[in-house]
């Protein structure tokens, strides 16, 4: 009876062993386990971290390739020296107008580039060279160009260059589009001359620094009447201009609508584009004129 005894516990003890070493066992294989789904997961998230600079190159690779598309297009249009209209090329939308900005970069010209990058549309910022011989200046030039928008030459003081001795308007033209290619690294490619007034000179030079001469069709925001957001905007989405003697509309395909850099024009600009778009008028990209 007694060795039975002894035998059944000398069983029990055992199996109790084994069982122990079992769950010994299992427990180091869940221990081993859980690392090994750590590194998993680390491993993942280190690819995707690997990733993330791969997506970031092409989005900056895209920007490059759509920044070099736009200055590989073909031009669909043309400023007329004479009208300072756009005209087109071939079939190009004739119902379109172009917007243009002077007296650059002053107190609102970054902000009427950030509205006009809203609403997805184009112009020419002429620039005055002496608003951009400071570090501030060079970069609301810098931010303008950055955001895709061409750059135009309107001479240095904004004098009226008929006035001025052959070498003055010389200099008055091409320290612009030195200092210009100095900040962008690019010379502008339109030239617009102050108040409108060329010289033979003034268009020579301009020719010779492969500049689109351009005036303009109509603009009315340096006018005292107009020095009104509502007024300047009324005025240039209609083309008609009564308190500066213009009771008609000069709006047409292919105006060329003359702005500057001006608190009320500024406040007016989304009216302004949203108006002539209401009309049926296309804002057209400037980098599809063609240029000298």
């Amino acid at each position: 009876m007694k060795k039975f005894r002894l035998n059944t516990f000398l069983y029990i003890a055992i199996f109790l062993c084994v069982v122990l070493i079992a769950c010994s066992n299992e427990s180091d294989s869940v221990g081993k386990e859980k690392p090994d789904e750590e590194n998993e997961t680390n491993e993942s998230a280190n690819a995707q971290d690997k990733d993330e600079p791969k997506e970031n190159d092409d989005q900056d690779q895209s920007e490059e390739e759509k920044e070099e598309e736009l200055e590989n297009q073909e031009p669909e249009y043309y400023i007329s020296e004479e009208t300072a209209t756009v005209l087109p090329l071939d079939d190009a939308n004739e119902n379109i107008v172009l917007l243009t900005i002077d007296d650059v970069p002053d107190a609102n010209a970054v902000e009427m580039a950030h509205t006009l990058k809203d609403l997805g549309v184009g112009a020419i910022f002429f620039v005055n060279g002496h608003f951009i011989n400071d570090d501030d200046g060079a970069e609301k030039l810098k931010e303008i160009h950055d955001m895709g928008f061409l750059i135009g030459n309107h001479t240095n003081t904004h004098p009226v260059l008929p006035e001025l001795s052959k070498e003055e308007q010389t200099d008055e033209i091409v320290s612009v589009s030195n200092r210009v290619e100095e900040i962008i690294g690019e010379r502008p490619k339109f030239f617009r001359a102050p108040h409108g007034m060329n010289s033979d000179h003034s268009k020579a030079i301009a020719k010779e620094e492969n500049m689109t001469i351009m005036n303009w069709t109509y603009g009315y925001d340096y006018f005292e009447a107009y020095t009104e957001p509502k007024a300047v905007a009324e005025a240039m989405i209609t083309g008609e201009g009564p308190e500066a003697g213009v009771d008609y509309s000069l709006l047409k395909p292919g105006a060329n609508l003359l702005m500057h850099d001006r608190d009320w024009t500024n406040e007016a600009l989304k009216d302004i584009v949203e108006g002539l778009q209401n009309q049926g008028y296309e804002i057209v990209d400037p980098h599809l004129i063609e240029t000298s």
